[in-house]
């Protein structure tokens, strides 16, 4: 198809798209063949799809439940609910997370939670592309610890017939949470087969202090590195509490930093996020939105807005996060971390996009279409959301969204 007439970096493009791929993007008019589906985007501006780059998909259905609480406190009553989860909670779980990301713009998010399998096939039902893991979490229990080994395994195996619309990575939860046996045995499992880690990484003040005590002096940081954890197939969520040591160890392994904005200010967890260091060190920056349950949302337009805000604000620079740097970390920096072509405007990039409705009052002024997006707009002002050349969106309208939300309610019902 041709969408023409389209705003493309604050000037008009014309974008062309076939198969699942963006063939050609001009700023003079393409001719077609006269059986090619031509849609007039006049009034409308185009941006990449978003990338979660952190995510808990499923616990949208918890969002709300418990707040004011610390991180550990957290923890506690959540752990308690999900003891309750199952394939079917998950799912539909799965799906009302997608309705929501689909609606903000987001095509693409790396989750980390339970039941994987009926995640990624909520997804791919959904047109998002998802990607899930297993997870080890064994509380520290050599036995629970080798059961999970044999599940990774099995699930492995079975992710192997899944095809190319989802992709399949290994969770290390945290320092505090895996046995180090379990730590080795999961990075060395996921290099053997070319398989993406993903993990929780000084979250808190207090992680890292009970690790600095655990392990004779060492940052979680420092101590994932003396195994030899780090690399560039590493995406390391929240990355709050570094030294420059830990900066300098990130930077040099070319690890994927994910900053969690929401949920580390609604858990007071913290907010001083070293962006720019990271960045100068070498290290990819992504956002990510964490799990609704405490970040509230899986917006992301929300979460570079208050990400932007938060740099300015403690570092008492309103020049901290430019708007182009601010973009790609919520796209082409999720890409790059999962390995995909997308995540920009550009020929042979998969489709993967939204188109924004440029009559709306956010964007009377003639400012920079992005800063108003950024800045003024909601994610209401996403009126189409392509992936994979295939639009999941169209007129704000998404397929079976009544059914998702009666479902969810239904089955949220049965642990709560």
């Amino acid at each position: 198809m041709l969408l023409k007439n389209v705003l493309w970096e604050d000037s008009q493009a014309h974008i062309l798209i076939q198969g699942n791929r963006i063939s050609k993007v001009s700023r003079e008019p393409i001719e077609v063949n006269p059986q090619e589906e031509v849609i007039d985007c006049s009034g409308k501006a185009v941006i990449p799809g978003f990338i979660n780059s952190h995510s808990h998909a499923a616990m949208i259905m918890l969002r709300g439940i418990y707040e004011d609480l610390t991180l550990y406190q957290w923890l506690d009553k959540v752990w308690a609910l999900e003891a309750k989860m199952d394939g079917e909670f998950i799912y539909w779980g799965t799906k009302a997370a997608c309705l929501e990301m689909v609606k903000s713009g987001t095509t693409t998010f790396n989750d980390q939670y339970w039941f994987p399998s009926h995640a990624r096939k909520a997804a791919v039902e959904m047109g998002l592309r998802p990607a899930v893991s297993f997870i080890f979490l064994d509380s520290q229990d050599p036995k629970m610890a080798a059961m999970q080994r044999i599940a990774c395994q099995k699930l492995y195996e079975k992710s192997l017939d899944w095809g190319t619309k989802s992709i399949f990575t290994i969770s290390i939860h945290s320092v505090y949470t895996v046995t180090e046996e379990n730590i080795l045995w999961a990075a060395d499992f996921a290099r053997d087969r070319g398989l993406k880690i993903h993990l929780h990484l000084s979250e808190t003040a207090q992680e890292n202090h009970d690790c600095i005590r655990a392990h004779k002096g060492l940052s979680p940081t420092e101590y994932f590195d003396t195994l030899g954890i780090f690399g560039p197939d590493v995406i390391a969520a929240h990355c709050l509490f570094l030294s420059d040591r830990d900066v300098e160890i990130l930077g040099k392994n070319k690890v994927n930093c994910v900053h969690n904005i929401n949920s580390n200010l609604k858990l007071a967890s913290g907010y001083q996020f070293r962006f720019k260091e990271l960045q100068e060190a070498g290290a990819n920056v992504c956002l990510g939105t964490d799990g609704a349950a405490s970040s509230n949302t899986v917006d992301m337009l929300e979460h570079m807005k208050n990400s932007a805000m938060v740099q300015k604000a403690w570092r008492r620079d309103p020049a901290a996060l430019p708007l182009d740097e601010l973009l790609a970390s919520a796209t082409v920096n999720g890409a790059r971390a999962l390995g995909l072509n997308t995540g920009e405007i550009k020929e042979g990039m998969l489709a993967d996009l939204s188109l924004i409705d440029l009559g709306n009052s956010a964007f009377i002024s003639p400012a920079p279409t992005l800063a108003n997006l950024v800045y003024a707009a909601h994610s209401d002002v996403i009126t189409d959301v392509m992936a994979s050349g295939k639009w999941i969106m169209r007129g704000r309208q998404v397929r079976d969204e009544e059914e998702i939300i009666r479902e969810s309610r239904k089955v949220l019902k049965q642990i709560i």
